[in-house]
């Protein structure tokens, strides 16, 4: 069990002790939260006491000390003249720029634990479900790498795919947009593999993939995957990205609001077996046209 003590020296401000700190996880964020909890009791403050003397709602604030929300730079400081503390503010600072730097970290531990995971991809094929010649191809294409770059890239990404197989499978919702099948690598060997790596994947019993097709028109993630990952816990997290940037989302509203644009995206998709029934004709089609000439 972890214990956490607080000491405050005048001369010296906030200092920690932690002890047992190997048995769990610190972070900026759990120790913001846990601050705020610290400093309401220690005033003997309700929540709706608290409410009013910063003018936050009691929801809000509960999401804090919880750590469901890490809120806003504002909210920190409203707090710190509440309390006539410093630090609070100074603590929100530090779990922000915690957030900033463990973006990708974060994802690939999160991603790891999760029991399901519902995702969107706009233009690619979702990397737990590509080949190694169709993660070669993508590798590939923003700029060259060295051998030993793009090994390491295809083996890391490969690898992450054990999550899908095992004793303990994680379930897998995919929905692709159709220019996920329609921008194909120049290589027709390598798309045609993919092909079949999907057909496959489909009628796996932990895995369901959609697709959604042109005629939908415009929707709410024309140029991002998104990823959200329910965790053993019960919370569920999300994963915005971009060709350049991606983004651990875990503010709950901003997770539930992501979480019903999926459901309404997917509700306009073709069914899985009507997806199914594409891909296989797809690959018909790619097994029937001739071979382009490389020039």
């Amino acid at each position: 069990m972890r214990r956490l003590t607080w000491c405050q020296d005048k001369e010296k401000g906030l200092s920690f002790l932690m002890n047992n700190a190997e048995e769990a996880t610190i972070t900026a964020r759990s120790m913001y939260a846990e601050e705020l909890a610290r400093l309401r009791k220690l005033h003997g403050w309700t929540l709706v006491e608290l409410g009013d003397r910063c003018n936050y709602e009691q929801s809000y604030l509960h999401r804090l000390e919880t750590g469901g929300r890490l809120g806003t730079l504002e909210a920190a400081q409203a707090l710190d003249r509440v309390y006539g503390t410093g630090h609070v503010a100074k603590l929100w600072l530090l779990a922000k720029e915690e957030a900033k730097r463990s973006r990708y970290g974060g994802f690939a531990e999160v991603e790891e634990q999760a029991t399901k995971i519902q995702e969107f991809s706009v233009s690619t094929v979702p990397g737990l479900l590509q080949t190694r010649g169709y993660a070669e191809a993508q590798l590939l294409t923003p700029e060259p790498l060295s051998s030993a770059q793009l090994a390491a890239g295809i083996d890391a990404r490969i690898k992450r795919q054990d999550i899908l197989t095992g004793s303990k499978p994680t379930n897998y919702r995919g929905l692709l947009d159709e220019a996920v099948i329609r921008r194909v690598p120049r290589e027709t060997g390598v798309w045609k593999a993919q092909l079949e790596r999907l057909i496959e994947a489909a009628q796996e019993p932990n895995i369901s993939l959609q697709i959604v097709p042109f005629h939908v028109g415009l929707h709410c993630f024309p140029n991002m995957v998104l990823k959200l990952l329910s965790l053993p816990s019960g919370r569920t997290v999300a994963y915005v990205e971009n060709s350049w940037s991606g983004q651990l989302i875990e503010e709950i509203e901003d997770v539930e609001q992501l979480w019903l644009f999926y459901d309404r995206l997917r509700d306009s998709a073709l069914s899985p077996s009507e997806s199914l029934e594409l891909l296989r004709t797809t690959l018909e089609e790619q097994s029937s046209c001739p071979v382009p000439s490389q020039t």
